[in-house]
């Protein structure tokens, strides 16, 4: 087999693996209503979908080698190289690879696995503003009330709250709760 060939089935193999998981992150993407608010996974979507398309558009021209002109042997010599169909024959490879991995690992991918860290933000920046916005207001309130007590009480609450919050992301997330 030649090496525009080679190039020709890598490309075919990687464009299909790129558009898959384009089609299922923009899937997830659509169905979780996530296009504005999550911007790494739209960013993943339109680089899967872009590099898919590459890899087609090369698998495409290389389809088209049987017909004659400067571009058609411009493409059997650079493919005539092994270092360009060897590249595209690794990144087939990791593509079939990745592929076989979501297979063994379902949980990890489960269609919304990229998703769920803004979904555990979200749930945090609810819980902070319940336990400790909500806790500051009412400490406010109290002490503007001259309720010097429930402001303390409220005071003491909040801050426990916060302690809470911080223990718990520190032991999630160590370096970006610890500094």
């Amino acid at each position: 087999m030649d090496g525009w060939t080679l190039g020709l089935v890598a490309n075919a193999v990687i464009a299909t693996a790129y558009l898959a998981v384009a089609v299922l992150l923009g899937v997830n993407i659509s169905r979780t209503r996530q296009w504005m608010t999550n911007p790494l996974a739209a960013g993943t979507f339109f680089l899967y979908l872009t590099c898919g398309g590459a890899h087609g558009i090369v698998g495409l021209q290389l389809a088209s080698l049987s017909v004659s002109g400067a571009a058609v042997e411009g493409s059997r010599l650079l493919y005539g190289s092994w270092t360009m169909w060897g590249w595209d024959i690794v990144t087939a490879g990791v593509g079939v690879w990745y592929w076989t991995m979501r297979n063994r690992f379902p949980d990890l991918v489960s269609g919304t696995a990229v998703f769920e860290d803004l979904r555990q933000r979200q749930k945090r920046a609810v819980e902070i503003n319940d336990n400790v916005v909500q806790g500051l207001a009412r400490a406010k309130l109290s002490l503007d009330l001259h309720r010097d007590a429930e402001g303390r009480e409220a005071l003491q609450e909040t801050i426990e709250a916060s302690q809470r919050i911080v223990k718990e992301l520190e032991a999630t997330h160590p370096k970006e709760a610890g500094g």
